[in-house]
């Protein structure tokens, strides 16, 4: 194993030059081995998870799911707060931040990142708990392709560029986690469902997210710093898949929902129509027959 660390490591030092020595041997971040085998095993138990549930019973995952949900609803406001107070504190430029200049908030930007990348670790449990209660129509290319890629990317972010321009993207995501996963800890309790009712904006947030993000990248384009460009392409590429991906879910999950439910209430008020109208001409039929009758 010590061999193929090496050797892989070695490509990296090529194709991306020397990493950032202030995460030298911190964890999960010395060799790209474990996130590799994490993110394969995360895509063969999504592939075999819902087969192997088929003839099961879902389970209910009732309590864990609240204390999970709860403990990432704490990890990403306590993430979003010290990226906040560390961009401040180090005097951070919106337009074009590089890696190095920070000085001492630098570091708390690199402690928080790594506990954002390995937040994107602990994430893998959101589909497992999809598999387990056979919730397999929420188990999308888009929801596999972002839990998939996000830990491997962030892997790549920490070793190479873990402060700077890389902040902004982070902290806007713990945002938008803070309520993505107070909203999915509270549905996990069934009395509290019918006060839910910001689960279409929390993805109108993500999508405006996304292009902020790209926003706030491009700036750092045509105003640069010392921060690589290469990776400020790489983000831009990266934000604009989402924005496709997401686009087309919300499109599917809520444009189509609306329409349809549209339709069903044409349909309804139709069949009530027809309803009123078939019980009507048979009361004219009744006192056509009852007129015979008489006569």
């Amino acid at each position: 194993m010590e061999l193929v660390d090496k050797t892989i490591n070695s490509y990296f030092d090529v194709w991306l030059g020397p990493r950032d020595p202030r995460v030298k041997g911190w964890l999960l971040l010395e060799n790209y081995t474990p996130t590799f085998i994490f993110s394969a095993l995360y895509l063969l138990i999504v592939w075999l998870g819902p087969k192997y549930m088929r003839n099961k019973q879902p389970f209910s995952c009732r309590g864990i799911l609240v204390i999970y949900n709860l403990g990432l609803t704490l990890l990403s406001l306590y993430m979003f707060y010290e990226l906040v107070t560390g961009v401040f504190e180090g005097g951070y430029n919106f337009f074009c931040q590089d890696t190095h200049s920070g000085g001492e908030a630098d570091m708390k930007i690199i402690r928080v990142l790594w506990w954002y990348y390995f937040s994107k670790l602990i994430e893998f449990m959101d589909t497992f708990f999809f598999i387990l209660r056979k919730n397999n129509h929420q188990i999308t290319v888009l929801h596999v392709y972002h839990h998939a890629t996000m830990l491997n990317i962030w892997w790549f972010v920490m070793n190479w560029v873990p402060c700077g321009h890389s902040y902004f993207g982070a902290t806007l995501n713990s945002f938008i986690h803070v309520l993505m996963y107070s909203y999915y800890g509270l549905s996990a309790v069934p009395a509290m469902r019918p006060y839910l009712w910001w689960k279409k904006y929390i993805t109108q947030g993500q999508l405006i997210q996304f292009v902020l993000t790209i926003f706030q990248t491009s700036c750092g384009v045509v105003w640069p710093c010392a921060f690589p460009m290469g990776w400020l392409y790489f983000q831009i590429s990266y934000m604009i898949s989402l924005i496709i991906l997401f686009t087309n879910f919300y499109i599917q999950t809520y444009n189509k929902k609306a329409s349809s439910r549209r339709k069903e209430y044409q349909n309804g008020s139709t069949a009530i129509a027809n309803g009123y109208t078939n019980s009507f001409s048979s009361l004219e039929n009744n006192v056509k027959q009852r007129k015979q009758r008489k006569d």
